[in-house]
């Protein structure tokens, strides 16, 4: 990314961005991370978005990025926003979590395409978390 660019991003207090990306015959919208290493701005489009749009690591495709106005730089399903809402508790502590983290857990939801299951793994998700469970492979069974 250019330094001028990276750096209206960074000055801005943007770490994470809406990345649009297409080509002739595909199109992908992702929330990514902007990332400054050794003085050099950078955006992470790894195997999966190349698989997505269907390219080759030399293939030419267009990329946009769009300010994140997600409130966990992910949009988050229909479940998470019932249940966070119905526990004020659970929230309360889903809250006092790393942003990194939050967003792990939203993805971890996110996996589940049937609402149910993800209603019922977000208020496993909030039990779990009341109990002080904080172990990303014990945050999702019930006990």
């Amino acid at each position: 990314m250019p330094e001028k660019l990276g750096n209206e991003w960074s000055n801005a207090g943007h770490k994470r961005v809406l990345l649009k990306a297409s080509n002739d015959t595909n199109t992908l919208e992702t929330h990514i991370a902007i990332r400054k290493l050794k003085g050099v701005y950078w955006v992470l489009f790894g195997k999966q978005h190349h698989k997505t749009l269907q390219i080759e690591p030399l293939d030419n495709f267009s990329i946009q990025l769009i300010e994140d106005t997600t409130k966990y730089g992910v949009v988050t399903p229909e479940a998470f926003d019932a249940v966070y809402d119905s526990d004020p508790e659970g929230a309360a502590i889903f809250e006092s979590l790393t942003d990194g983290k939050k967003r792990g857990l939203i993805y971890q939801i996110r996996r589940y395409k049937n609402e149910q299951t993800q209603v019922d793994k977000m208020l496993i998700l909030f039990e779990n978390l009341k109990r002080g469970l904080r172990d990303l492979k014990t945050l999702f069974k019930a006990l």
